[in-house]
């Protein structure tokens, strides 16, 4: 069994924790509090993240803090807004001009943007935007739970990237 990786710092620079969202007055406000607490989660994990560190890889597969939320906006516009993202893989990779505080602009911007088209949507039954593709677009129902599903899956591997970083922890 191998040693844990050390940190870059070992102070821990976040030690607080939130809980779930309460239960909203129905499906829809249900969902996108779930939702929204975990786009919280992935983009506090990210913000205040150092240079280099928060674009290099924490894993061999590379993937590092700042491709995991330039990813996550790429999968947003997608579901929510009918933009296809091209090469999925390049949306992990953070570009040289790629910033902190350019790539959680271009997040919150796209959650945004993705809130007003759920909060539009007046019955989760319905087909959510699709981008040009073939076959017949899933209903907002699924795209949300896939969403909290994707965004989760994502927020839990910032959780451990950004520890390996700096030692913060909580969410």
């Amino acid at each position: 069994m191998s040693a844990p990786r050390p940190h870059t710092q070992q102070t821990r620079t976040r030690a607080t924790d939130t809980g779930p969202p309460p239960t909203g007055a129905d499906e829809k406000a249900t969902l996108l509090g779930f939702l929204d607490y975990l786009r919280n989660a992935i983009a506090e994990k990210v913000a205040g993240a150092p240079e280099p560190q928060v674009r290099t890889g924490g894993v061999p597969s590379g993937t590092s803090l700042l491709g995991l939320l330039k990813h996550v906006t790429y999968v947003e516009r997608f579901y929510f807004l009918g933009e296809d993202a091209g090469d999925w893989r390049a949306t992990l990779r953070p570009s040289a001009q790629d910033t902190v505080d350019s790539v959680l602009t271009a997040y919150r911007d796209t959650v945004e943007r993705a809130n007003q088209v759920i909060d539009a949507c007046p019955d989760l039954a319905l087909p959510a935007p699709r981008a040009p593709r073939r076959g017949q677009a899933p209903s907002m129902r699924w795209v949300l739970v896939h969403m909290i599903e994707e965004t989760g899956r994502h927020a839990g591997h910032a959780d451990i990237l950004r520890e390996q970083i700096d030692g913060s922890t909580g969410r």
